[in-house]
């Protein structure tokens, strides 16, 4: 199969080998497995290729030969430092042009290079640079064993591959760069979220985040900003649960002058803000469905009026949205409009509720501890072995955010090195009367009666009336488990 790229068809080694390399790079987050995975991949594919990678540092003034393959080539050089001499290395970095290096007519031009090429077996090399938008990287080789030279369709095809190559390189060093909240980081579930934070918040998708209040959703939606391409620009955030229904589309689009009693100025929204950069709607699931048309088609056509304007604006913005609702049921239930959800649910992530990740309760509570005795001038070194039994078996219906404000109280009250946390605190939490907290309570009650089944003529979902998919919705949505009966 031929695949056409911009003006080039590509022959299948070379086809396949840009999506492989693709694979590689959505498979790997760390550099050193990912070279060596893309070194295999393309060895298989492309038969007559060795595979090296220069890296440069600025501040020495050094290459780092970070990789030979295949693996019968690797020696002594591999990943060592030499001077940054007048090497085809070093002036495909300065020049940002590709080069073809021949072993049997550039000796004189580069004498250590070639006798190195020679040593590998090597008649050509094509060198090409790796940088990103924003950096010059290094560079990358591709040998070949014969003398046979890349015709133009095999060079644009390689040098494809190296365009993918440097956007994962750069990818993960930002990735490194970052100072991820340590509230994201501990269990296997988070690690997870964590590997899906890294692949999608480079492609500038929409991303939906799903989870519980307090479970983190916006620290996730800080760090794909962070590692996207609009890092430089603003992170725009509104809580649509929070602003009066009837401002929302001013919040979001502005109002003109006199669009309405009290608008006695030009006020530009939301969206314009963060032209350029990211918004963050958080609990999207409040929208009212009124406005929920021109939310879209903001979202499809990048372009609106401001309330009571005429004038189209148009605006490049990355979306990424939040909600502790369940949209599904709410478009089965005609309050959220399904052409909207498909829109928004383009990549989605769903944050783990603390219940459903112990391991982390007590390294996040650590952590806080640290953090608030450091702004009290306070000495805390340990929690004490009944406070941390506790805190485990607290079922932490407020998630993150709750674990926070209790640490936070033991911390002002505490006299000692060893936290002492409250046990009656947690053990006689205030019974939760709201309309959610009855629900829970009433569900939870007809499940134990039912030996928890669900479906069927005896089932739960028979004796409350629902569906058997919209009570198991409830059951996500209020974070009921049959650890819950006890």
């Amino acid at each position: 199969m031929i695949v056409r790229h911009g003006d080039y068809d590509f022959s299948p080694p070379y086809s396949r080998a840009l999506v492989e390399t693709t694979e590689a790079i959505s498979a790997h987050h760390d550099a050193d497995t990912l070279l060596r995975d893309l070194a295999c991949r393309l060895r298989k594919l492309i038969k007559l290729l060795t595979f090296q990678v220069t890296l440069y540092n600025a501040e020495g003034g050094t290459v780092l030969l970070h990789l030979i393959d295949p693996p019968e080539a690797t020696d002594p050089r591999l990943r060592t430092e030499a001077p940054a001499d007048q090497s085809p290395n070093r002036i495909v970095w300065q020049t940002q042009q590709p080069l073809i290096v021949s072993a049997t007519s550039d000796g004189a031009r580069f004498p250590n290079y070639v006798a190195w090429m020679r040593e590998l077996g090597l008649q050509s090399e094509y060198v090409l640079p790796v940088s990103s938008a924003e950096r010059r990287l290094g560079v990358i080789g591709f040998g070949s064993t014969n003398g046979h030279l890349c015709d133009e369709s095999e060079r644009k095809g390689l040098q494809l591959i190296a365009k993918e190559y440097a956007g994962a390189v750069d990818h993960l060093s930002n990735l490194r760069q970052v100072p991820w909240n340590f509230e994201l980081i501990g269990s296997q579930a988070f690690l997870d979220i964590q590997k899906q934070i890294a692949v999608a918040a480079p492609t500038d998708s929409t991303i939906l985040i799903r989870g519980e209040t307090g479970s983190g959703k916006e620290l996730v939606a800080d760090a794909i900003h962070k590692l996207s391409g609009r890092r430089e620009r603003k992170l725009v955030k509104v809580n649509c649960s929070a602003i009066p229904t009837g401002l929302l589309e001013s919040e979001f689009f502005g109002h003109e002058k006199g669009a309405f009693t009290g608008a006695i100025a030009q006020r530009i929204g939301r969206f314009e803000m963060a032209h350029q950069g990211t918004l963050f709607l958080d609990e999207v699931g409040d929208i009212p469905r009124e406005l929920q048309p021109k939310l879209l088609r903001v979202l499809q056509e990048k372009e609106f009026e401001r309330l009571g304007g005429t004038k189209t604006i148009r605006v490049d913005v990355r979306l990424i949205a939040a909600t502790n609702a369940d949209l599904p049921q709410l478009v089965a239930d005609k309050q959220f409009r399904a052409d909207l959800y498909y829109r928004l649910n383009v990549f989605p992530l769903t944050v783990p509720a603390l219940r459903e990740r112990p391991e982390d309760i007590i390294p996040l509570a650590q952590r806080f501890a640290e953090r608030f005795a450091r702004r009290m001038n306070k000495r805390v070194e340990i929690i004490s072995p009944a406070s941390q039994q506790a805190l485990v078996r607290y079922r932490w219906p407020g998630n993150i955010r709750e674990l926070q404000n209790v640490i936070e109280r033991a911390v002002i009250l505490s006299q000692s090195p060893v936290l002492e946390v409250s046990l009656c605190e947690l053990e006689s939490k205030p019974e939760d009367r709201t309309l959610a907290g009855i629900e829970r309570e009433y569900i939870l009650r007809v499940l134990h009666e039912t030996n928890w089944v669900v479906s069927g003529n005896h089932g739960a979902a028979r004796r409350l009336g629902l569906n058997r998919s919209t009570l198991q919705s409830k059951m996500r949505k209020l974070g009921i488990n049959r650890q819950d009966d006890r």
